[in-house]
């Protein structure tokens, strides 16, 4: 029976023009399939919403989340009934677009104070100011040179809505024409959202095309040996284009960690295409075009799948027990893509080189044939040594002859080798638990970011805007034992806790509208509550079950905001409740919150669950013991992860929080590629060193100059205006540094003491027969 890559060959040898034209019609299908992708931002890329934080959150925010658009206004002056009048105009054309609950500014605070008319002079305003309680004043007029107006969204207004209100609001302020000396700037969480997606939008397309760049230079530098050398390249952005156009089709959003995806998918695929690419050119000089076709899909396609199903492994552990929802988009765009890129790798090279009638570059000497050889993922059949003899004076022949020395140095004496990697490894695991964790989303924004810098400009004058928010159920929430249990908690958690600055609710209204006083019977309550305007009861009331409590806060850390939230918990549990009652914390602040604890909780389980994936497909592709001597240097990677981020002063974040599962799905392949080499050295009858020796000396440097090209791909994380993936792309550049020397360096060692454990016996036929049980596991 033939195998499905013998298939895939046979059908490119005979209708190349064929599969070519289904390669460009799935790739046009693909580019439609890209322009239906969409930005995502909001709760459901953070929380589960089928899980009872996700699903109170979602609830809170449709019931009483309004969103707020804060304008911003400066001048020398905003206090003169020039700029008032601006303000009110400006106002009266807000107030009349869709969604918009209310607009409240400095006109109407003097129209409070004034009988319901604005002051005709200056010295009138101050009048009508200094008259009005400062609490009211300071939260409108922070100074003489700046005054806010808000304008709250209507609760469970959809994020479209918001997002084209903040864009109105911005044409509105620029046919306003202010007077001379003001200016007016558009704050808030909805114009904080609009534009960090505009920033993410733009950000891809940078980090998209700085990789593809820096892949350019990596194959003008790395790879001129053979024909055509930026194909690889071109076959990667089929690749990115295939997994957009699944992203569109399958309605995946674009996240802000979802689009750090694409940088490490180009540095993961680049080595696929490199593989072919470097088996083709090696065939094409031995042998005809359509039988170099065959051999290069029908020998490099399954060994370059097992590679590419262990990373997968690696990204389905992230998947599968990511902290929140946009982290396991990531991961299973990481795995969509590295298919995509594979697919593209086996079948572009084979079919556009029979196409172009490929033929190799000419040579003088055996140099360019050595060369191809080290970057084919089997080798050559011919000793190494024999055919660097030919240009004693490479480069890569002198790289050759250095791993190979090193490769039996390390073989010979492995134990210190092992236990020095293997301290620092567990250093790294000591000092792990020590770095800090942050899901501030400021930190995935670039920090000069407009409505980023106008938000904490805002925050500098009134304080914090953040809130914990208390979520309250009841039988009825118009019981007087239910408004006392709230007014009460409140006072109580105040006095407590001392970063929280303030408690609005429902008790806060009655109090205000009966004399400073709390109601005390049903009849008092129910006349106070009937004068409370209802604008301010929907704020902090739902229906007769559901209240809120508004606690502010000090502006603190997202750590520091966790212990706060854990001391009201403790708290409130312990604050006795009367029957038929409960309570739970909500809102943005307890989200992040939350998603410490997820990283906390999913960080290390995400690592060991790629480790037993990676661990079980070894066996079942192996079946012997030696499967697992690929998992020791991952093992010691992971370890060496921890100890960098902590030496470097590194946060965990969504994005960093997935190293340990991403560093076995892109370590695993390289040490994968030498055990493979080494079986197969000793299956031709070679003693243990001299397989060792063979094998670095072949595939190191095909290893080196793979690893080199995948961190050049990730490089362009470094690039992003955005702190979280520039961080990422800080841990993945070394996480492939620490992968090239657990498969060149670590390895031999690996291999040198579980084959002494084995008593080093050697049965051709027993490494003949596990070649054959993988054979039969791909087939």
């Amino acid at each position: 029976m033939k195998s499905p890559f013998e298939y895939i060959a046979n059908l490119i040898n005979k209708h190349p023009y064929v599969v070519a034209g289904i390669v460009i019609g799935v790739l046009l299908f693909a580019m439609y399939g890209a322009t239906l992708t969409t930005m995502e931002t909001g709760t459901e890329t953070y929380l589960d919403t089928e899980k009872p934080v996700g699903s109170l959150l979602i609830h809170y925010e449709n019931e009483f989340g309004s969103d707020t658009i804060i304008l911003i206004i400066e001048g020398d002056d905003v206090t003169s009934p020039q700029v008032v009048g601006y303000i009110d105009d400006l106002e009266t054309d807000i107030e009349d677009e869709q969604y918009i609950d209310s607009v409240t500014g400095l006109p109407d605070l003097l129209r409070l104070g004034n009988n319901g008319e604005l002051p005709d002079s200056i010295g009138e305003t101050r009048e009508v100011i200094d008259a009005l309680p400062e609490d009211y004043v300071s939260a409108i007029l922070p100074s003489d040179m700046m005054t806010l107006v808000s304008i709250p969204l209507e609760a469970g207004s959809p994020e479209e809505a918001s997002e084209a209100l903040v864009k109105t609001v911005n044409t509105l302020i620029k046919f306003s024409e202010p007077p001379a000396g003001i200016t007016v700037t558009v704050s808030g969480s909805p114009s904080f959202t609009v534009e960090m997606k505009e920033d993410m939008q733009k950000n891809m397309g940078t980090l998209i095309g700085l990789a593809m760049l820096l892949m350019i230079v990596a194959m003008a530098l790395l790879f001129g040996h053979v024909r055509y050398r930026m194909l690889p390249v071109f076959v990667v952005f089929c690749g990115i284009i295939l997994t957009f156009g699944f992203m569109g089709l399958a309605g995946i959003g674009l996240s802000s960690i979802v689009v750090a995806a694409f940088p490490v998918l180009i540095g993961i695929g680049i080595d696929y295409a490199i593989q072919f690419h470097s088996r083709f050119d090696e065939e094409i000089r031995r042998v005809p075009i359509k039988e170099a076709v065959f051999t290069t899909i029908t020998s490099s396609g399954p060994a370059i799948l097992l590679a590419m199903v262990a990373t997968a492994l690696g990204f389905i552990a992230l998947s599968a027990l990511a902290p929140a929802p946009m982290v396991a988009d990531f991961g299973t765009i990481c795995i969509i893509g590295i298919v995509c890129c594979y697919l593209c790798a086996m079948i572009i090279v084979p079919l556009f080189a029979l196409i172009m009638n490929y033929t190799p570059k000419e040579s003088g000497n055996r140099l360019d044939e050595a060369e191809s050889c080290q970057f084919d993922w089997k080798g050559c059949d011919h000793n190494p040594v024999n055919s660097h003899a030919v240009s004693k004076g490479s480069m890569m022949e002198r790289y050759d002859k250095f791993l190979g020395k090193v490769a039996v140095k390390i073989a010979k004496n492995p134990v210190p080798i092992i236990v020095v990697l293997l301290m620092f490894a567990v250093i790294g695991f000591q000092l792990d638990g020590n770095v800090i964790i942050d899901t501030d989303e400021d930190s995935m924004v670039p920090q000069g970011m407009p409505a980023k810098v106008s938000m904490d400009k805002l925050g500098s004058v009134i304080g914090s805007t953040s809130t914990i928010t208390t979520f309250i159920k009841a039988d009825s929430v118009k019981d007087i034992d239910t408004i006392k249990w709230i007014d009460g908690f409140s006072d109580y958690a105040l006095e407590k806790q001392s970063d929280l600055t303030g408690a609005t609710s429902i008790a806060t209204y009655l109090r205000a509208y009966n004399d400073g006083e709390l109601p005390t019977d049903k009849q008092t309550l129910n006349e106070v509550w009937d004068k409370i305007p209802e604008s301010y009861i929907e704020n902090y009331i739902n229906g007769n079950t559901e209240a809120v409590i508004q606690f502010s806060m000090e502006d603190i850390s997202i750590p520091a905001t966790q212990s706060l939230i854990e001391d009201m918990q403790k708290d409130l549990d312990w604050y006795t409740m009367h029957p038929g009652m409960s309570a739970e914390y909500t809102g943005q602040m307890v989200m992040f919150t939350d998603l410490i604890n997820g990283i906390k909780d999913t960080k290390n389980p995400m690592t060991y669950l790629g480790f037993v994936l990676i661990l079980i497909f070894l066996l079942l592709v192996y079946r012997n013991f030696s499967a697992i001597s690929p998992l020791v240097p991952i093992v010691m990677i992971v370890g060496w992860n921890g100890l960098i981020m902590y030496s470097f002063g590194l946060n965990y974040s969504l994005l960093t929080a997935t190293l340990g599962a991403m560093t076995i799905g892109i370590a695993s392949e390289y040490t994968i590629l030498i055990m493979e080499r080494y079986q197969e050295e000793k299956a031709k009858g070679e003693d243990m060193l001299t397989a060792i020796q063979t094998s670095i000396q072949k595939i190191g440097t095909a290893v080196s100059v793979s690893g080199l090209t995948t961190a050049f791909g990730f490089s362009a994380l470094l690039l992003s205006t955005s702190p979280i993936i520039q961080n990422f792309g800080t841990v993945t550049v070394l996480t492939v540094g620490f992968s090239l020397i657990g498969g060149i360096v670590v390895m031999p060692a690996v291999i040198s003491l579980f084959e002494r454990f084995a008593g080093d016996v050697h049965n051709p036929d027993e490494n003949k027969s596990q070649s054959q049980k993988k054979s039969d596991f791909l087939d």
